[in-house]
């Protein structure tokens, strides 16, 4: 009997590596919401090239670029389930239906693994009298509203909502802060150490330039351990006291109902791609913070994201739906 079982759970496994076996049989797509160039297209295809090595198949980025990466996002959750079209999700995704500019959350996904989280931080100019994140926030808890301003990401952008968020968890009203929209952190810091603003909370590797031509200082990072490559700069949680997380972050997607043998095989690969010594090394040189979370675990965080997302759009004034 026990040897009828084993040759049965062999014959299984045999079946199982013969299904997986048939895929890929073509060229893969991984759509990217945002143009070539940028840090989520420079992420996408370190990808590209790890998986082609690993799958023995071309793995083609097309840049599918518009309204804010809806039409990307949508156009991954529309593709046939059969493992030849994926992407590249983003923070964003988890805005568009608060936001209402799309209907699509994520779960119109098949969510394989997030690989990327890069807290945002508080940055102020270097001639400021904030010596720590804490002189910050009680300076706006104790201001009139606008009377501090914020800039280096647009209205709804990641680093927005990341420090608003942080502000709201700490009992402080977002909105006296006022936000000077800029398209990308590199007009943020300019404003900043021309005194234009007095905040800009975009990622450290984003303002690791300005910090060290010694015109900005970083004073926390709003993530839930440092960041390796900025030993110095404590968390929000150790300088506020604030058990409180945000940021942007990169994972890889595909439609839904995708085949079960599929997503076994692309979680596989990638985790293979994302533990390569070459991924791991262009990504920390890069200054993207390295996060592995597969199937229901990519899944559970991108539900508390969602949530989280949507309790912060609400608090700032710029949620559109309940």
């Amino acid at each position: 009997m026990l040897k009828r079982m084993t040759l049965a759970a062999v014959a299984l496994a045999a079946s199982v590596l013969a299904v997986q076996a048939k895929y890929p049989e073509r060229p893969i797509t991984l759509i990217v919401p945002w143009a070539a160039g940028g840090g989520t297209d420079a992420v996408a295809r370190l990808i590209a090239g790890g998986l082609e090595q690993e799958l023995g198949t071309p793995v083609n980025v097309v840049n599918r670029v518009g309204a804010g990466g809806v039409i990307a996002h949508a156009e991954i959750a529309k593709a046939a389930p059969d493992g030849y079209t994926i992407g590249l999700a983003t923070t964003e995704l988890s805005t568009y239906y608060w936001g209402a500019t799309g209907d699509i959350t994520w779960k119109n996904f098949t969510p394989i693994a997030l690989v990327n989280f890069d807290p945002s931080a508080i940055h102020v100019n270097a001639t400021s009298q904030w010596k720590a994140a804490k002189e910050v926030v009680e300076a706006i808890r104790a201001g009139q509203p606008g009377t501090y301003k914020m800039s280096g990401v647009p209205i709804g952008g990641a680093a927005h909502l990341a420090f608003g968020g942080l502000l709201h968890s700490i009992g402080i009203d977002p909105n006296k802060v006022t936000l000077v929209p800029t398209q990308g952190a590199a007009p943020g810091f300019q404003q900043l150490a021309a005194g234009g603003v007095h905040i800009v909370a975009s990622s450290l590797p984003e303002g690791a330039s300005m910090v060290e031509a010694g015109k900005v200082r970083a004073l926390a990072t709003i993530g839930k351990e440092r960041t390796a490559a900025f030993p110095n700069v404590p968390t929000a949680n150790e300088a506020l006291g604030a058990n409180y997380s945000a940021g942007a972050w990169r994972g890889i997607v595909a439609p839904p109902k995708l085949p079960a043998d599929v997503r076994e095989r692309l979680t596989s690969s990638l985790k293979k791609v994302y533990e390569s010594e070459n991924f791991t090394k262009t990504m920390k040189g890069r200054g993207f913070g390295l996060v592995w979370a597969a199937g229901d675990d990519f899944a559970t965080y991108l539900d508390k994201d969602f949530t989280q997302t949507g309790d912060v759009m609400k608090a700032i004034g710029i949620r559109q739906r309940d």
